[in-house]
């Protein structure tokens, strides 16, 4: 999530340009079907508020995100694309970035709470999973295949963060103190990597993480000249899709740090991204400002998929 007060709306012929390949090389047949993607709109504008964030998408193929109608909701999107609310979250609490582990268990960020929220599998109700009133406001959150999860954790009047592991038992652990702003947070299908950004300073690191959540050998893998960062996601081959604020595209980058292509969007201020559908080749990005959510078909399928 990234903090604004200005309101655009944005209504551009929407076209995904493709560059360089993917991680493995593409055959041609798939190299054209790439630069004929075109990105649409699947939830209107103003079904959700501006704050709408999250996202992500179950075993069944609903995709959920925050703050639909108004804040402090989550609303559940079907595989027609009607939405609906799915639950409104104890009160005080406004949720963002959203996960979900093996067994289907939803954890919310609830960065008003300082609190990771859990909405067990199969119900809606909702539990405080973590809390830790040291935390800035716990904003986008990653998950290991064994259920530890990691939280950003932003301080944004200052252009600082946090970083945060919370093990499987709801112990939180803070792995970094003096970051810059916190946000996208994300972690590679080998489960080896764990990858942050930071908005303000525009710059995506990456970790070695071990089996247990530890992380070392922090590096900078890429950064950009312009325009905030925000959620990430990863797809099976590893490439990271990060939602480029301000930009109005999802900037899709090879786990060695080369930008291979950019997707460009309706709006201008995408928030976060999840992969979905049959295939799990179908990205789901939310947007600020209007309250909506696009839909674009990419080439390779998602971490879960």
């Amino acid at each position: 999530m990234i903090k604004t007060a200005s309101i655009n709306k944005l209504a551009f012929s929407v076209i995904v340009f493709a560059g360089l390949a993917a991680q493995a090389p593409l055959h041609s047949k798939e190299a054209n079907q790439l630069k004929q993607l075109h990105s649409v709109e699947w939830v209107a504008e103003g079904t959700f508020t501006q704050g709408v964030e999250g996202p992500a998408v179950d075993q069944q193929g609903n995709l959920y995100a925050v703050n639909f109608a108004k804040e402090g909701t989550l609303g559940q999107v079907d595989k027609q694309g009607n939405a609906s609310l799915f639950i409104t979250l104890p009160e005080g609490s406004i949720g963002n970035g959203i996960r979900f582990d093996s067994k289907q268990n939803m954890y919310i960020a609830d960065y008003t709470g300082h609190n990771i929220l859990k909405v067990a599998a199969n119900s809606q109700q909702v539990s405080v999973f973590a809390h830790n009133a040291e935390m800035n406001q716990p904003n986008d959150i990653a998950i290991m295949d064994n259920g530890v999860l990691f939280a950003s954790d932003p301080n944004w009047a200052e252009s600082s963060g946090q970083l945060w592991r919370i093990d499987t038992q709801g112990q939180t652990h803070r792995l970094e103190a003096a970051m810059g702003t916190t946000n996208g947070i994300e972690v590679s299908p080998d489960n080896q990597t764990l990858y942050v950004n930071e908005s303000v300073q525009r710059k995506v690191w990456q970790y070695d993480l071990s089996r247990t959540g530890e992380i070392s050998n922090k590096r900078l893998l890429i950064s950009f000249d312009d325009h905030g960062l925000d959620g990430m996601r990863t797809d099976n081959q590893g490439n990271l899709y990060i939602a480029r604020y301000g930009a109005g595209e999802i900037a899709v980058v090879a786990p060695a740090g080369r930008l291979l292509h950019t997707i460009k969007l309706i709006g201008q201020h995408p928030t976060n991204v999840a992969f979905g559908g049959d295939d799990g080749k179908t990205l789901f990005i939310t947007m600020q400002k209007r309250g909506a959510i696009e839909k674009v078909r990419v080439a390779v399928p998602g971490r879960y998929f």
